[in-house]
């Protein structure tokens, strides 16, 4: 799916503090002023020396090894066209992103006030010692072309335009699958390219090097068909100039077994996708909207295989699925060049990953019971974890093949778990999660509607598809800041004003009444609690299933906002207590932690429940939970209160869960750190892998643990996430940004899947 960008909200993304998408930080302590002396001068004088004497010391000593220049003049600006390099800037900070996130890899964006290719060139070669790699970007063609030729003769350092080459990748393992299925083999079918760009050009170009035949190919583009008696062809399209007697593009379809787009929207017609031979190959992959819609596609042609550049069909032909993983492999041998076999294996890699089976993790992020190759399931999905251990290690190994790796790689194991730590695996769990929530979306009601994060969070869930937004608050008042925060995404939701709501007042009044007039409660004050109290009305509304999750607590204290939703909706059936757990993202991975939010100082027992109410949740997350019971103490090193109650309740969670991996008592470092485990604690269930989740023994370590992490250890934090309620309410901590309230959307509604498909009421 598309999520519907506005220019406001873009623009606001982009200028927030800080302004822009990436920073560079320090990697080694700067503490003391030996630090800065080892960092700076005179320290500094010792590696400078080493590398002079040995210039291969540059990668012992500093980051070039990771670090790859994302370099552009702003020529070709995604479908901005040349809008100067400033302009291309948030571009390229993009990009720097993307490597980061996928592959671990650092990057510097340079972008050049230069349109001269051979003054591009001599400027981008001066650079070398800086980068490991360069990634060139939006570079127009055809001087892209003779850029990227020449830097790649000339550096010794990888270089690649990924415009050219990241769609070349991609279509290309996704045309060897296409020729699977179909049974036909590369070198007898007829190709129509639309488009003669860089892309195109570079996609042709690995046809043939994959076994397409020159003769079988037919090119267009804004003239018609390339031909060899046309004039002023430039040398990249004249190598496929056709003489055949065909002039336009409906003629070239007519038998063509595969059309590749990469031109603009709707330039082929049903009529024309008619023409082509049984089985057509289809790849349409201008974006946003294709050559043609995908809907009509497979209308016109029920045996078409198909392919776009769009999330929201099959076989999305995503750069992503490459270009990260293939620096990540040429970077990690230290490669002079990415060739032409490196491309080759990375093509393979990605087709060959497509043929296994697909992770549990990936068939529940987009929301299916199956995933198999075939013609709906050509490529892996962008999110697949694997994509690094499949595609960077075929990449490297073909470079020290092909004679460009001035590295080897020896433990072919062991560099893979490298490369599951570096980015750690898992960080992309919410990306995964958006993607669940959106096959099912569910309506989630916000008792804060006059706050402006609210509105916009509920805003960014509608245009993602991930909820339906139910306001409560002055429909006016709310509409007005919806309006003047063009949030329009919200304007045909629901809202609800509880002071104008007068039947379903009288419901919710005569419904709490029944559950509290024991407890103190008056008719009277039930009616109080629905016109005044919004959490009150709120919770009501998902206990009647008017709604299907709640959400509120941006203003208001924990306390304050959880009780009116125990007394009226409770705890789940066979559950004893609720708990609150935060999922913690960090650079080594997702960590689990519980309870931060809830039980001030539980007892062994109710450690026990939340322990099992913790574990149920991370396995929700695509997690197998590893869970250490925190003390100060480890194993009986310390006695006390703590470490005899953590120590019980693990004792306790191990009988009543057999299966469960835990160990505690034990200090949260220990648990945590794989070599001190092994080292002096061999015998913990631990030991082989250390805690993904932490239980820890009262209220205020855990509250006090995530807020550290969240504001000294660069650690995202998402939740709280309300455990063991019969329906999903969750609870925000006050402050909370709008990213903060997405993600807990996000939960909520995944949280609201899980309870319809237990059958609660």
């Amino acid at each position: 799916m598309c999520a519907k960008i506005r220019k406001k909200e873009a623009l606001d993304f982009h200028s927030e503090k800080p302004a822009g998408k990436i920073e560079v930080n320090p990697t080694k302590p700067l503490s003391s002023q030996h630090d800065l002396a080892l960092a700076y001068s005179p320290g500094v004088a010792e590696p400078c020396l080493a590398i002079a004497d040995n210039i291969e010391d540059v990668y012992k000593y500093t980051a070039k090894g990771n670090l790859v220049g994302v370099i552009s003049n702003g020529t070709a600006v995604l479908g901005l066209g040349n809008i100067g390099p400033e302009a291309s800037k948030p571009v390229m900070e993009g990009k720097g992103v993307l490597f980061k996130k996928f592959a671990g890899i650092d990057v510097f964006d340079i972008e050049i006030a230069e349109t001269d290719p051979q003054k591009f060139i001599q400027i981008v070669k001066s650079l070398e010692p800086t980068f490991g790699g360069i990634n060139l970007e939006d570079i127009k063609a055809p001087e892209s072309f003779v850029i990227e030729q020449t830097l790649r003769e000339e550096m010794n350092i990888p270089v690649m335009h990924d415009d050219q080459h990241g769609t070349a990748i991609i279509s290309s393992a996704a045309l060897i699958n296409a020729l699977e299925v179909i049974e036909k083999k590369i070198e007898d079918i007829k190709i129509v390219v639309s488009g003669a760009g860089a892309a195109a050009i570079a996609c042709t170009d690995l046809y043939v090097s994959l076994g397409a035949k020159k003769e079988n190919i037919i090119m267009t583009d804004s003239k018609g068909v390339v031909r060899a008696d046309r004039s002023n062809l430039d040398e990249t399209k004249a190598k496929y100039a056709t003489s055949l007697d065909i002039h336009t593009l409906e003629d070239a379809l007519v038998g063509a077994d595969m059309f590749l787009g990469l031109s603009i929207a709707d330039i082929m017609s049903p009529e024309m996708l008619e023409g082509m031979a049984d089985q057509p190959i289809v790849f349409a992959l201008s974006n946003p909207n294709p050559e043609i819609a995908y809907d009509l596609a497979i209308k016109t042609r029920k045996d078409i295989i198909m392919a776009t550049g769009r999330s929201d069909h099959p076989n999305q032909v995503n750069n992503v699925l490459g270009f990260p993983y293939i620096f990540r492999g040429a970077l990690d041998v230290r490669a002079t060049a990415i060739n032409e076999k490196m491309k080759l294996a990375a093509v393979y890699a990605i087709a060959e990953l497509a043929k296994q089976a697909v992770p549990e993790m990936v068939l529940k992020a987009y929301g299916v019971k199956n995933m198999k190759f075939g013609p709906e399931y050509l490529i892996p999905k962008p999110l697949d974890p694997r994509l690094i251990t499949a595609i960077s290690p075929a990449v490297a190994n073909a470079a020290i093949e092909s004679g460009v790796a001035r590295k080897k790689i020896k433990d072919w194991d062991e560099y893979k778990r490298e490369l599951e730590e570096r980015i750690g695996i898992d960080q992309r769990l919410i990306s995964r999660l958006v993607i669940r929530a959106r096959q099912d979306p569910k309506r989630v009601v916000f008792a804060e509607a006059g706050h402006l994060n609210i509105l916009k969070a509920a805003n960014m869930a509608a245009d993602e598809g991930v909820a339906i937004p139910i306001l409560i608050g002055e429909k006016n008042e709310i509409i007005k800041m919806i309006k003047e925060n063009e949030l329009d995404g919200l304007l045909d939701c629901q809202i609800v004003d509880p002071l104008k709501e007068h039947k379903l007042v009288d419901t919710y009044a005569q419904a709490y009444y029944q559950k509290r007039q024991r407890k103190g409660v008056t008719l009277n004050d039930a009616y109080k609690q629905m016109t005044r109290s919004k959490n009150y009305f709120g919770a009501m509304m998902v206990e009647h299933n008017d709604a299907d999750a709640f959400i509120s607590g941006l203003s208001n204290d924990y306390p304050k906002t959880i009780l009116p939703a125990l007394q009226i909706i409770g705890v789940e059936p066979g559950m004893k207590r609720v708990a609150g757990m935060y999922i913690i993202s960090t650079p080594k991975g997702n960590f689990f932690f519980a309870d931060t939010t809830v039980n001030l100082d539980p007892t062994a027992e109710e450690l026990c429940d939340i322990i099992g109410l913790t574990s149920r949740a991370v396995k929700v997350f695509d997690s197998e939970p590893r869970i250490a019971v925190l003390s100060y103490s480890n194993f009986g090193s310390a006695k006390g209160k703590i470490p005899e109650k953590t120590a019980l309740a693990t004792k306790l969670a191990k009988e009543k869960w057999p299966d469960l991996i835990i160990d505690g008592e034990i200090q949260a470092n220990v648990a945590l750190n794989k070599e001190l485990l092994s080292k002096n604690y061999p015998f913990s269930d631990l030991a082989k892998n250390p805690a993904n989740t932490l239980v820890f023994p009262d209220l205020d370590s855990g509250n006090i643990a995530y807020k550290l992490l969240m504001e000294l250890g660069g650690a995202e934090a998402i939740g709280p996430i309300l455990l063991g309620m019969k329906k999903p309410v969750h609870v925000l901590q006050v402050g909370s940004s709008v990213r903060d309230i997405f993600n807990m959307i996000t939960i909520a509604v995944l949280d609201a899947q899980i309870t319809e498909e237990k059958g609660i009421k």
